[in-house]
């Protein structure tokens, strides 16, 4: 068997773990990155990063030319109601006012490979198969397996230690799981389905939400589907397509979300140019673990970043921004404390979930009660029937829903920014709550 030593492991490639791996490379410290499967590998996602998501790239020091896929937008097209709105993300100071979209096979890639060039080991085609849990129940390590491609285990097996463990293994987070984490059922869950098309609009300057996705029924009659749609441009010759549903909804778990997608694409697709011909691949579904849906965020010596620890946002489904930004926060903690003497630094790693919490606990409690009142059909078709036609209405929806606004204390701020700042002071901040 072979052993391996660092300062800090990491189970997972993601945009997470590829992340806290590059901060904590360019910090100095010996960090190894555990990835299951080979790259370039997918992820079912939208493929979209909002403004927000974009700042936090741009703190790992990550360039995103349009030569290597980065396609920029300049805006969210709702929707919904009748009404079609084309909103430019908000200017905020520190905030780029674009988005990106580029495929998650090679997303995903480009985060760790800059990892690796920032210092951090990446072992690829190796699983972690358990943790190595001490006498006083802190985990010291992780007992791993070679893979083949695909992630599946064939051998040989290795064993890597460290006083410090990420958890950034995604949704199921088995690691988590493993160390006694199991996912909360008092958080809201989604579940998104994707598929990849060709379209002569690959390269339109905003993504689009429908808020209201309808198809024609047996009759000819126009009818709600559940949900919500995207079309997502990636600027080569395709667009990601998707939609998704939160368990709020009553039609949860009895909804056919193939066949969902199928009856919208083909009542929507002429306005994008696809239908079944136009296909590139099947449809494929995952998970969406939302607000802090697995908790606490730092237990006997695991740090839990992204998915592992429900970091998606319940307003839109966005959770790469989250990742990213719970690395940034998980990377600083560590870096200031993981050279203290071992009782000192288990004690201040607790620092975590407080500074997680406070960054995103108050706007994801609002995002669960969001997720609530979109599950009753008639609330949501109200807002839509009489929110779609006022812009001012619409703009404090694209601020909410994507997480940009001003912060009142550190910048000049309009109304509808203190607004959204008020909420999420008003609701419980903490990320074990």
């Amino acid at each position: 068997m072979n052993n391996f030593e660092a300062e800090v492991i990491v189970v997972g490639a993601g945009p997470a773990g590829s992340a806290i791996g590059t901060y904590l490379a360019q910090a100095g410290h010996e960090v190894i990155i555990l990835e299951k499967s080979e790259f370039p590998r997918d992820k079912i996602c939208g493929d979209a990063l909002t403004p927000r998501a974009v700042k936090e790239v741009g703190f790992l020091g990550m360039e995103t030319p349009e030569s290597e896929g980065w396609h920029k937008n300049r805006g969210l097209r709702l929707i919904g109601g009748g009404h079609r709105l084309e909103i430019d993300w908000p200017e905020i100071d520190g905030t780029p006012n674009y988005g990106l979209t580029k495929p998650r096979m090679g997303m995903d890639e480009a985060f760790a490979r800059h990892a690796q060039r920032s210092g951090a080991r990446l072992f690829e085609q190796v699983k972690a198969m358990s943790p190595d849990i001490g006498v006083d129940g802190w985990i010291k390590g992780i007992h791993a397996s070679g893979t083949d491609h695909r992630g599946r285990r064939v051998g040989p097996e290795a064993y890597f230690s460290a006083p410090i463990v990420i958890a950034a293994d995604g949704v199921s987070s088995r690691l988590a799981v493993a160390m006694g984490l199991e996912k909360r059922d008092d958080r809201p869950m989604g579940v998104a389905v994707r598929a990849y098309h060709s379209s002569p609009r690959h390269a339109d300057d905003y993504i689009e939400s429908w808020v209201e996705m309808r198809s024609s029924n047996s009759a000819g009659e126009s009818e709600v589907l559940p949900g919500y749609g995207w079309l997502f441009p990636l600027g080569d010759g395709t667009i990601n397509i998707g939609a998704g549903l939160l368990d709020s909804s009553p039609q949860f778990g009895s909804v056919d979300f193939r066949a969902m997608m199928g009856q919208w694409i083909a009542d929507m697709g002429h306005e994008w140019g696809i239908d079944e011909s136009t296909s590139l691949g099947p449809i494929k579904s995952a998970a969406l673990p939302m607000a802090f849906n697995r908790t606490p965020h730092f237990h006997k010596g695991l740090l839990l970043v992204g998915d592992s620890g429900g970091m998606v946002n319940p307003f839109n489904g966005e959770g790469i921004d989250y990742a990213l930004e719970s690395a940034r926060l998980a990377a600083e903690v560590i870096s200031t404390y993981s050279r203290y003497p071992q009782r000192v630094m288990r004690e201040k790693l607790q620092e975590y979930p407080a500074l997680v919490g406070d960054s995103l606990g108050g706007y994801f409690t609002l995002g669960r009660v969001f997720s609530a009142i979109i599950g009753h059909p008639a609330l949501m078709q109200f807002g839509i029937k009489y929110g779609m036609g006022v812009e001012v209405v619409m703009e404090f929806v694209v601020k909410l829903l994507a997480n940009l606004y001003r912060d009142p204390k550190v910048s000049e701020a309009d109304l509808i920014d203190r607004v959204i700042a008020a909420l999420t002071r008003i609701v419980p901040a903490t990320s074990n709550a």
